[in-house]
């Protein structure tokens, strides 16, 4: 076959001046100036921006045509290692154990409850399959019973946008209680008398600017009525609301990358005014949980990089309130914890490892652990305070999903669900590996490694390596029933603990950002370099790929070292950096810049950004085969980012290697809402991955 022409980008040069710079944005006319409106109606987008996506995903279709089969069959095979009918492991809370589960063939689940301890008796709370039919997209944020277990409320999104509407039923007579919330974010809460809901608002730029709080229950505060509690001013801050563990108390979140600040508002006085816990100091981030008597207080004050437990005992706890408790060891990062009326369980890392410690009131501790070389253990806790039973789930590269109940004061685990793989899962024909790539600079980077256990170890198997590396994301050796369908061909899936991410602790991802964030980059040419070494890959056969922020590290790694890569999957890729970083108007500008230096103020931050950007730095050279995807309504990575870095690399590319973008019209960030519809577009990524390195666009 012969390849089809790409279209072709009209340029328009649009001439940009800052701190005294001068740069000139070719596709700048990409970007719709109604943006906004795009995001909650994606109709609105102006025609010359629609013909041109569309074109591009013709494109895209028709280039890929040869590999439809391939991804139906590479669909088949993922969707057939789902078990259609599941069901999550019933959390207990009071007389009821609450659930999700899935019907036969349901893009969405079903949310039920049923008494606590029976197997029938279901009484169904929210059935998002059925709201979704003859919707395009519907996504549910968060979904929460009351706690006297008589109302259900809901967030959903049905344009991908993140902006939701929040909805309240009453469960005795099945109807909805007041008149939707419109403009929330997809985080609420209920107070703990169940008397008020507390939600957060978007503003016109999407910015989650203001706490609300509103009657639960028609014929309260004038039946319904939104009363502002919370009014955030720093556009550079994200809200979040929760209640205590112990429910003395709704805690409402401010936040960035690097500061915190938290506000409390006692249960017993739901409406009364927020009191600070400590006022935010930048570069100073906490949380706070009640335990009964006292405050636990996880942060990185006083130099503890890695974070440390205090306690107060006071009403507030401010900052020369906490006394050290757990003390800060270099190298062991205290990631979360979960209170219990007479236990407090704390998750750990150590260069790349979970583990557990469950701490009895009396001081005694122990630890939960496994052995395989490289594994993931979540935390999920559950409903209840007064208990000494906890949940977690193990999980690795080869051993599916195991969901335990834990009884913190017998040690015993009880497996719950092991996550079941209808079509069959030998863990026994699969091997994970835990290697250390050599930094540049000298750091020792992990690579988690999952291969057939006769891949050939000469450089002949194709490689793909996943990467991540910003705000402090770990990427967890977790099990995949995706990853699976590469592995199964013969290829090795790796998986780049880099810096940016907190693998190896908060230190990691503080050597991953800002002026440093270039290490993310030569770490992930590290990794490439030392499977090559090794002989688990030959250059050229080596797949990047990486998501969002992710997507950014392709676009570096792309420009710096071109002849690596066999193919690059970049999806929702934010390659437009310095752009992005000076438009104070969109969503996550003035929250990120702790995370990437503001260029607007800072030249040093404008001139590192300007280095590394992936849209800036295109240049003449061979690029690899790249396929870039996103979504019209993301408001996290605006479409026009892969349609103008796409644009640019093919005016720019001096070899003939496919440069393609898939925009899905009718999703945001996390692409389709629906489990199998996701699937598909794994299947293309997947896809297009098997026939870049096999080359057979080259023929064509």
């Amino acid at each position: 076959m012969t390849l089809p022409k790409p279209p072709v980008a009209q340029k328009i040069p649009h001439r940009i001046e800052q701190l005294g710079r001068v740069r000139t944005d070719d596709y700048a006319w990409m970007k719709d100036e109604n943006w906004q409106q795009v995001l909650r109606d994606p109709k609105a987008l102006r025609a010359d921006v629609r013909e041109h996506l569309d074109a591009e995903n013709a494109y895209t279709k028709a280039v890929l045509a040869e590999t439809e089969a391939l991804q139906a069959q590479l669909f088949a095979e993922m969707k057939g290692r789902i078990k259609e009918d599941d069901s999550s492991v019933p959390a207990p809370d009071g007389p009821f154990d609450y659930y999700v589960r899935y019907d036969l063939g349901a893009e969405h689940p079903v949310h039920g409850r049923r008494p606590r301890g029976a197997e029938t008796g279901e009484e169904v709370l929210l059935d998002e399959q059925a709201l979704s039919q003859g919707k395009a997209y519907f996504s549910v944020g968060g979904a929460h019973h009351s706690p006297d277990h008589k109302l259900y409320a809901w967030a959903v999104d049905e344009q991908g946008s993140e902006y939701y509407q929040v909805r309240v039923k009453d469960l005795a007579t099945g109807q909805e209680v007041g008149p939707p919330i419109e403009s929330a974010y997809g985080d609420f809460c209920f107070s703990p008398d169940s008397q008020w809901l507390f939600w957060i608002w978007r503003d016109e730029n999407a910015r989650p600017a203001k706490v609300f709080r509103r009657a639960a229950r028609p014929g309260l505060d004038g039946g319904g009525e939104d009363v502002l509690v919370y009014e955030e001013a720093d556009d550079g801050m994200f809200l979040g609301v929760g209640v205590t563990a112990d429910d003395s108390h709704i805690l409402i979140h401010v936040g960035n990358q690097e500061t915190t600040e938290l506000w409390l508002i006692p249960a017993a006085d739901p409406t009364g005014q927020p009191v600070v816990a400590e006022p935010r100091q930048v570069g100073v981030k906490y949380a706070i949980e009640h335990w009964t008597d006292r405050w636990v207080i996880r942060t990185n004050a006083d130099g503890a990089v890695d974070f440390k437990l205090c306690v107060s005992e006071a009403a507030v706890p401010s900052r020369y309130t906490w006394r050290d408790w757990i003390p800060h060891r270099p190298g062991h990062y205290v990631a979360g914890f979960a209170a219990f009326a007479n236990h407090l369980v704390r998750a750990e890392r150590v260069n790349a490892l979970d583990t557990l410690v469950v701490m009895a009131r009396d001081g005694a501790e122990h630890i939960v652990a496994f052995d395989e070389e490289a594994y993931a253990l979540d935390l999920e806790g559950g409903y209840e305070y007064d208990t000494t039973t906890t949940r977690f789930v193990y999980q690795s590269p080869t051993t599916p999903r195991q969901t335990f109940d834990y009884d913190m004061a017998t040690r015993e685990r009880t497996l719950r669900k092991t996550q079941e793989v209808p079509s069959g899962h030998d863990p026994l024909r699969y091997v994970a590996r835990r290697l250390f790539a050599k930094a540049s600079d000298g750091q020792e980077v992990p690579v988690t490694l999952l291969m057939l256990k006769d891949t050939p170890q000469d450089g002949s198997a194709p490689v793909l390596l996943y990467g991540y590396g910003s705000y402090g994301h770990a990427m967890e050796p977790s099990f995949s029933i995706r990853n699976l369908s590469l592995v199964d061909r013969g290829w090795i899936w790796a998986t780049a603990h880099i810096r940016g991410g907190s693998d190896k602790g908060w230190g990691w991802f503080l050597d991953g950002r800002k002026e440093k964030k270039p290490n993310t980059f030569t770490d992930l040419i590290a990794c490439a370099e030392h499977l090559v070494a090794e002989g688990y890959a030959s250059k050229g056969r080596i797949a990047a790929y990486g998501g969002s922020a992710g997507g950014m590290l392709m676009g570096a790694v792309a420009n710096l070292r071109p002849d690596l890569w066999g193919a690059i999957i970049a999806a929702v890729p934010f390659v437009d950096v310095l752009n992005t970083m000076s438009d104070t108007s969109l969503p996550l500008t003035p929250p990120e810049w702790p995370e990437w230096g503001n260029p607007i103020e800072d030249p040093a931050a404008y001139d590192l950004i300007a280095s590394y950007s992936p849209y800036d730095q295109v240049a003449a050279k061979a690029y690899p085969p790249i396929l870039a995807t996103g979504g019209l309504s993301d408001p996290r990575v605006t479409y026009w980012e892969p349609q103008k870095w796409v644009a640019k690399l093919r005016e720019h590319t001096t070899g003939d290697a496919p440069i393609l973008l898939k925009i899905n019209m009718e999703a945001g960030h996390g692409g389709a809402s629906g489990r199998f519809d996701f699937l598909k577009e794994i299947a293309l990524d997947y896809a297009f991955a098997v026939w870049a390195i096999e080359g057979t666009w080259k023929a064509a």
